[in-house]
């Protein structure tokens, strides 16, 4: 019998690159689907959002200033992380759903899939939804997207993996910044997902990610004047009203929860545009020699 202590693992949160404990020092437990304890995650308060807000703002220039091409780099390297840390996703994913271990294993393909397939969008949106526009006169006129800005996401509370990637992949493959709030019930895919980001090539602060009570954490979020946008999936339906009605006051784009989510469905282009602007360019096409004739 080995008289060894297993070493159990402390689960933090991830706002802007490190990982601290929440502000107020409050956990909750966490437990499986038969009621067994598997960890404390923190409790997030109002100011652990605050906090994440102020960093995803910060990441914003640079990450939505890279190249396309190169923010599909750094992403395919949190899908090369993730691969390498399989096992592990597998465990909690089983652990969170109450999945067997078959059944979790493709869950997480499918999540790590999910992810490489929104990686290899960063430099193709941009020509599906921009372009040349016909207009009536001697001018170039071209709509490009450019990403909302800051956008804090309620993440699902039962596809505690999947949903994330799903909901998280496509805001920062169009260049915006997250402030993720975790699943409830089962956030520690999530927070051990902040472990792969913070080892992989993704700027502190472009994913930020709270475990605790979206009650508690996200009306403040939804009222804040610095977050452009809110993606309410993971809401119930009384409390995306209320989050709707506090992301008026700044004009934020909201995505409201739908009736029913199938995460395992082909995604489409829809969660990539719905947090982008379209910023339309009108140019003179001037003249070529002297007939006048324009380009």
């Amino acid at each position: 019998m080995s008289d060894r202590l297993s070493v159990l693992k402390t689960y933090k949160l991830y706002v802007g690159g490190k990982f601290p404990r929440s502000e107020s020092g409050r956990v909750y437990e966490v437990q499986d689907g038969k009621g067994n304890w598997l960890a404390n995650a923190p409790l997030s308060s109002r100011k652990d959002g605050r906090d994440a807000v102020v960093a995803a703002r910060k990441a914003f220039g640079g990450w939505s200033g890279a190249t396309a091409y190169n923010r599909g780099q750094v992403l395919y390297r949190v899908a090369e992380m993730l691969e390498g840390r399989r096992e592990q996703f597998v465990r909690e994913v089983a652990e969170a759903e109450g999945l067997s271990k078959t059944k979790a294993a493709a869950v997480v393909d499918a999540a790590i899939d999910r992810w490489v397939w929104y990686a290899g969008w960063t430099d193709k949106v941009g020509q599906v939804v921009g372009g040349a526009n016909p207009v009536a006169g001697p001018y170039f006129n071209l709509s490009t997207p450019e990403p909302t800005g800051v956008v804090t996401v309620v993440a699902p509370q039962e596809s505690s993996f999947l949903g994330l990637v799903s909901v998280i992949a496509p805001v920062v493959a169009t260049g915006n910044t997250a402030v993720v709030i975790a699943s409830e019930k089962s956030p520690l895919p999530a927070l051990s997902l902040g472990e792969v980001l913070a080892t992989s090539d993704v700027p502190g602060g472009v994913v930020n990610i709270l475990s605790g009570r979206a009650a508690e954490i996200a009306p403040a979020l939804a009222a804040h004047q610095d977050v452009n946008g809110i993606d309410l999936t993971g809401a119930d339906a009384a409390l995306a009203k209320e989050l709707e009605i506090a992301a008026a006051d700044n004009l934020k784009r909201v995505r409201r929860p739908q009736p029913v989510e199938d995460f395992t469905a082909d995604p489409g282009t829809d969660r990539l545009t719905t947090f982008l602007e379209t910023k339309t360019v009108w140019h003179p096409t001037g003249s070529l020699g002297a007939s006048g004739s324009s380009y």
